[in-house]
C-alpha cells in the first residue's frame, strides 16, 4: 500500500520529465503500479484509512509522483451532481477541449507539493479524455467541472507540467479570460 512516504516532493527530477508510453497490453508490473495508485486515491478519503496511515487526502495520483515515470493516471472524485468519477488509465490523453476556461476558486494542490501555492490555474472548462483502463478497454469520457481540472492536472504531471507552472506570477489572482469559477 502507498503512504505519503512513496510520493515524491516538488523538486524531484522525475516530476519534470515527460513519462513514458505505456506498452500494451500493460506488465503485471504496470497494473499493480496502476492498482495501487488509485488505491492510495481511494484509502486517502477514508477517513480512517487515512488518518492511521498518515495519507493526506488526494483526488488524482500520477505515477510519476511515486517517481515513476510512465503514463498512467488514478482519479476518484464526485462530479457536481455527486457521481463518482473513478479511473485508473493507461496512456491517458486530451482529443478535444472547449475555448471556454475554468479555475478552481479556492485554487489548486497537490501531492507532491507540500506548501499551498496561491493564484488561479487556468484549465480548460471541458475536455474528452480517452485512456485504457485496468481491464485493457478503452475508455472515453466527456468531462466538465472539478473532474475535468483532476483530469487536467494529472495528465500534466505526466508531460512534467506542476499545477502552478500556469499561475500568472505578476498576479496570481488576476482574472481568467474567458473563464468560470469552479467551487469544490
Amino acid at each position: 500500500m502507498l503512504t505519503m512516504d512513496d510520493i515524491v516532493r516538488d523538486g524531484h527530477p522525475v516530476l519534470r520529465k515527460v513519462a513514458e508510453e505505456v506498452q500494451l497490453p500493460p506488465s503485471q508490473e504496470d497494473k499493480a503500479i496502476l492498482e495501487s495508485l488509485i488505491e492510495y486515491v481511494k484509502n486517502s478519503q477514508d477517513p480512517d484509512i487515512a488518518q492511521l496511515h498518515g495519507l493526506r487526502p488526494g483526488i488524482g495520483l500520477a505515477a510519476p509522483q511515486i517517481n515513476v515515470s510512465k503514463r498512467m493516471i488514478a482519479v476518484h472524485v464526485n462530479d457536481e451532481k455527486d457521481n463518482l468519477l473513478s479511473y485508473a488509465l493507461f496512456n491517458p490523453k486530451i482529443i478535444s477541449h472547449s475555448v471556454e476556461r475554468s479555475y478552481l476558486a479556492a485554487g489548486e494542490g497537490c501531492l507532491s507539493v507540500d506548501e499551498s501555492i496561491p493564484g488561479f490555474v487556468p484549465r480548460y472548462a471541458r475536455i474528452t479524455v480517452k485512456g485504457v483502463d485496468l481491464e485493457g478497454k478503452e475508455v472515453k469520457l466527456r468531462l466538465k467541472g472539478l473532474p475535468a481540472i483532476v483530469f487536467q492536472h494529472e495528465i500534466d504531471h505526466l508531460n512534467g507540467i506542476m499545477f502552478y507552472d500556469h499561475i500568472n506570477k505578476q498576479d496570481p489572482y488576476a482574472e481568467v479570460p474567458n473563464a468560470a469559477p469552479v467551487e469544490r
